[in-house]
């Protein structure tokens, strides 16, 4: 295990996920958001989608991934949902720490982009690092 004083601005973090009809049920199910855009393929075929959409937090998720290996005790997310994730993109979500202050308060930039590269999320989040599990891959 990696020392939380090992953690340095501008370690970046990066998870890698394919969202599944399975993963949007179990959410759905999970939290009780039952919106037409993510389960109903006919509402959602016609819709200005074309199909059906992964749910913004569940795409939010990649961060909190993140987050948890590093052992984050989260204070603060803000998300910026720039364009539609369907079911079956693959998301790369990046993380990187833009600063730590005095008292070990994290703050960090994540970026997702789906398999063309395409930004679909732009976030942030403010948290104390408990505990650093991951090695900085970028």
């Amino acid at each position: 295990m990696t020392d939380v004083r090992q953690l340095h601005e501008g370690d970046t973090f990066v998870f890698t996920r394919t969202f599944t009809d399975g993963d949007v049920s179990l959410y759905c199910g999970l939290t009780g958001d039952y919106n037409p855009f993510h389960l109903d393929k006919a509402f959602a075929a016609t819709s200005r989608f074309g199909s059906r959409i992964v749910p913004g937090l569940l795409t939010g998720s990649l961060m909190t991934h993140i987050g948890g290996m590093l052992g984050v005790i989260g204070g603060e997310m803000r998300f910026s949902f720039l364009a539609p994730v369907f079911i079956g993109d693959t998301i790369t979500c990046s993380v990187t720490i833009d600063a730590i202050d005095e008292r070990g308060v994290a703050t960090a930039r994540v970026e997702m982009d789906n398999q063309d590269r395409e930004r679909v999320v732009d976030a942030s989040w403010i948290g104390k690092p408990m505990d650093v599990r991951l090695t900085p891959n970028g």
